[in-house]
């Protein structure tokens, strides 16, 4: 049960995260409970998720902000083992290093910057560029159809796997739904393997575009770009001043080193 601040700070980030989403991102917290959200990451341009649809959990525990989220991207993308929490500094892995200023857009947008990225961590899986397309393009049949499940299996209520036959995608994402089976019918998709009809993996076939790399930073800069209207030059290159003064440090401390060296 969440406590009386984790309540309260949670309600205003929704609110926040709402009306304010950072690209790429969307999230909201489940109805029967605030502190399991639910997320979806769409695929930036420029990388192999390009439009791929990525749904994910982020478990908040009781005493939030004051220690981390456990997250989980269950739909299969080739970065990550699907519904295994992952090993990250913004995740519960590392609870000292959590700062409570981080909010649950710090969180997704540390969390697509390192998708983007190919570090190795818990969770993370390696595949191919042409790999990751192809998750991609059947993310939308995967989260909606429960990986094909959805006509072989009953429902499960609370199951976030791909044999719950898309009945929590469904429940916390129910216009994404609608929009996905729309698509699946317009592109002629097998609900059962997730091919289109008539050919082979729906993946190239879809038109997914490749690519690597590159489109995280784009992501962070332009939220930051937002968040920094209104805050003093200082404010925004805290990160820049610091790596100055260390490296005038360095500089002069190497100075001096070779100064005593030649005395």
């Amino acid at each position: 049960m969440a406590s009386k601040q984790a309540s309260k700070r949670l309600a205003r980030e929704y609110k926040s995260i709402s009306e304010n989403p950072p690209p790429y991102i969307s999230a909201h917290p489940s109805e029967s409970n605030i502190l399991e959200w639910h997320y979806i990451i769409t695929g930036p341009e420029d990388t192999p998720y390009h439009n791929g649809q990525y749904w994910g959990t982020l478990i908040f525990p009781p005493n939030y902000p004051f220690a981390p989220p456990a997250i989980r991207m269950h739909t299969p993308s080739g970065r990550f083992q699907p519904s295994t929490r992952l090993c990250l500094s913004i995740s519960d892995f590392h609870p000292r290093s959590f700062n409570p200023a981080w909010e649950v857009s710090t969180i997704l947008i540390g969390l697509l910057s390192f998708m983007t990225s190919e570090e190795m961590t818990t969770g993370s899986v390696s595949a191919t560029a042409h790999e990751r397309r192809i998750f991609a393009a059947r993310s939308r049949w995967w989260n909606s159809t429960g990986g094909g499940s959805h006509a072989k299996n009953p429902a499960q209520k609370g199951n976030v796997k791909a044999g719950d036959g898309g009945a929590k995608f469904r429940a916390e994402w129910p216009e994404l739904d609608k929009e996905n089976w729309r698509w699946m019918t317009e592109n002629n998709i097998d609900v059962a393997t997730g091919a289109r009809n008539g050919g082979a993996s729906c993946g190239p076939q879809l038109g997914i575009a490749g690519g690597s790399g590159g489109q995280a930073q784009a992501v962070v800069d332009a939220v930051v770009q937002q968040r920094d209207a209104g805050t003093s030059w200082l404010g925004r290159n805290k990160l820049l001043v610091f790596g100055g003064v260390i490296f005038v440090y360095v500089l002069i401390a190497r100075i001096l080193g070779e100064g005593e060296g030649t005395s």
